[in-house]
């Protein structure tokens, strides 16, 4: 996982990668039954990376997140079950929790201009509260994240940022957005790639219109 090591352990994470399968089956589950009256976008294949990139974070900070937001809630300290509710209600793709400083969006890029003002807050505050934030490769390539990116580094904000890249924007393969995918990757941006079996929404059991 590309820049993550420049950041030093500071928190016990207690999940493991199977407890976070174990999740997502039971979210699938509640899902294909028809309890669920809202999208999911499930999360597979990346249980170890995030983890991982957890054990980075405290629990004190914020983590801004999209809506593929269930691993990250998780990893954040979101009580398990009322995520759960929260997203059996329907609200899967707007996870937010104040009390774990947690925050997702179904908008592109929506939390990144959020995550600026918090950050910025966090340092005219004076406080040691870092901010993470969560994107996907597609987001990575818009004049949006470079615009935040640039005046995070300007100002020298609090800010994390991590590229969770899985190759797709929604069903359309990055690279064919884009052609040429070589990319520039700035050394303060947390970079790494992974494959799920989920579709970009649902389980892939129904067809998506």
């Amino acid at each position: 996982m590309k820049n993550l090591e420049q950041y030093p352990i500071v928190n016990k994470v207690s999940y493991t990668e199977s407890d976070l399968i174990q999740f997502e089956d039971e979210i699938i589950e509640r899902w294909e039954n028809g309890d669920i009256r809202g999208p999911i976008h499930l999360s597979n294949g990346n249980e170890k990376q995030l983890i991982d990139i957890f054990s980075r974070v405290s629990p004190t900070d914020y983590v801004f997140s999209t809506w593929r937001s269930h691993y990250h809630a998780l990893l954040h300290g979101v009580d398990k079950q009322w995520l759960f509710d929260y997203i059996v209600s329907g609200r899967s793709i707007s996870v937010v929790n104040k009390d774990n400083n947690f925050y997702s969006s179904a908008i592109v890029g929506g939390v990144l201009p959020i995550s600026l003002g918090v950050a910025k807050a966090q340092k005219l505050k004076g406080t040691d509260t870092n901010v993470w934030v969560f994107i996907g490769d597609m987001t990575f390539e818009t004049g949006l994240f470079y615009e935040v990116h640039k005046y995070v580094r300007n100002f020298d904000l609090p800010i994390r940022f991590i590229v969770e890249d899985n190759g797709v924007s929604t069903n359309t393969p990055t690279s064919h957005t884009w052609n040429d995918m070589q990319r520039d990757l700035p050394n303060d941006v947390i970079y790494y790639q992974y494959e799920s079996k989920y579709p970009h929404y649902g389980t892939g059991k129904w067809v998506v219109f």
